[in-house]
This record gives structure tokens, C-alpha cells and sequence, in this order.
């Protein structure tokens, strides 16, 4: 079994053909309506205390669910109900659809507990592939948080004109709150446990850049 620290550093990685170039955490949205280059540390502090913490402990719930052969449909259902934006869903879904093809062709049975949801969320299908490769709840957490914080620095460079050696400093500011996410939902275990917090604004802004028809990124 390969190491499951080599296998974090590959679903980290953003080369991975899983859809995450396609998003910008909604930034592209929050930039075309009033947040300026200055705000975005800000932006990534409240997307750690709110919508990420969601996505880290439906990842984190889901493992543990695997784990102990129950059901995922609870999890998913716990899940949409703390992503109130339907436009942040179905760019959750459309990045977990490819993730799992990634995921059936590279290791099938890891995929298996899957088979029964329609649309999983990106989130439900980190957790059962940390679950069947290995990795902790801790490491999930880290990633998760970690893999929100790049995609904004990421889309930022492309969306703003910065020197990507800020931007690269906004991802080290933002490490002790990357921390934080694993700290608060590493410990999860049920449906009931995931964080029920949200950026209500976020959201708004998501919803408006949905129907955006010029526009770099998904969402």
C-alpha cells in the first residue's frame, strides 16, 4: 500500500485532472462586486470559519462513515442542507463527478462505497477515498482547508494583478487557520457533527456569479 502521506501530496496537488482549475471559492464573484485585491486575506479568514469548515467536516463524517460500513446518504443530506446555495452544490457535485472518474480509474474498490449516491458532493467523495486509501481524519481536515485557501490564491493571480510572492505570503497567513479547521472537525463522527456555519454573503455572491454568462471560472 503506498504511503498515505505520498497519496495526500497527490490529492493536493493541483495538477490533478479533478475540475479545481475551473473554480475560484467564489472569489470571481465577491471581486466583480466590490472586494478589492486588499480584502482577500480577509476573505479567506471567514471562508475558513464558515463554508470550509462544512466541507472539511462532511469529509472528515463521510471517512468515519466508511469506516464503519453505513450509509452515505445521511452525510450527503447533512451536507446540502449546511450549503444553502444550490450553485455552490452543483459545483461541488460537478468537481466530486471528476474526482470519482479519477478515483474508478486509479483505484477501483476505494470508489465502491459510493454506488449508491446519484450526485455526491466533492466533499462525501474525499472522505470515502481517505477512508479506503488510509488516510487520517486529521490529514482529510488539512487538506480540505488547505485545497480551499490554494483555489482562492490560485484563482487571485489569474483574476488580479499581484506578485505571486504576496499571494504565496497570504497562503502562509493563512496556515493557523488551515490548522484551526482540523482542530474543530478532525473528531467527527456523525451527520450531527458537521459544522452548521455559513457565509451568508458568500453564498449571495455564488448564486449571482452563477448566472453570470462572462466569466473565467465555474464558481
Amino acid at each position: 500500500m503506498t504511503d498515505p502521506e505520498l497519496i495526500l501530496l497527490l490529492l493536493a496537488d493541483a495538477r490533478l485532472p479533478v475540475g479545481g482549475h475551473t473554480q475560484s471559492a467564489t472569489l470571481e464573484g465577491a471581486l466583480g462586486r466590490g472586494l478589492g485585491a486588499a480584502d482577500v486575506p480577509g476573505y479567506l479568514r471567514t471562508r475558513l470559519l464558515s463554508s470550509t469548515r462544512v466541507e472539511a467536516g462532511t469529509a472528515v463524517v463521510a471517512r468515519a462513515t466508511v469506516e464503519r460500513r453505513g450509509p452515505l446518504d445521511p452525510v450527503e443530506r447533512a451536507w446540502a442542507a449546511r450549503t444553502v446555495s444550490p450553485a455552490l452544490r452543483d459545483a461541488s457535485r460537478v468537481q466530486a463527478r471528476a474526482l470519482l472518474r479519477f478515483v474508478r480509474r486509479t483505484w477501483p474498490d476505494v470508489a465502491r462505497p459510493l454506488d449508491d449516491l446519484a450526485r455526491p458532493s466533492r466533499a462525501t467523495v474525499l472522505g470515502a477515498v481517505a477512508a479506503g486509501l488510509g488516510l487520517g481524519a486529521g490529514s482529510l481536515a488539512r487538506l480540505v482547508a488547505y485545497d480551499d485557501v490554494q483555489t482562492v490564491c490560485a484563482a487571485a493571480l489569474k483574476l488580479l494583478p499581484l506578485d505571486p510572492v504576496t499571494v504565496a505570503g497570504w497562503v502562509v497567513e493563512a496556515l493557523p487557520g488551515v490548522a484551526e479547521v482540523e482542530r474543530a472537525v478532525s473528531w467527527a463522527e456523525l451527520p450531527s457533527d458537521i459544522p452548521a456555519c455559513s457565509a451568508p454573503q458568500i453564498e449571495a455572491w455564488a448564486q449571482d456569479h452563477a448566472a453570470t454568462t462572462r466569466r473565467l471560472f465555474r464558481a
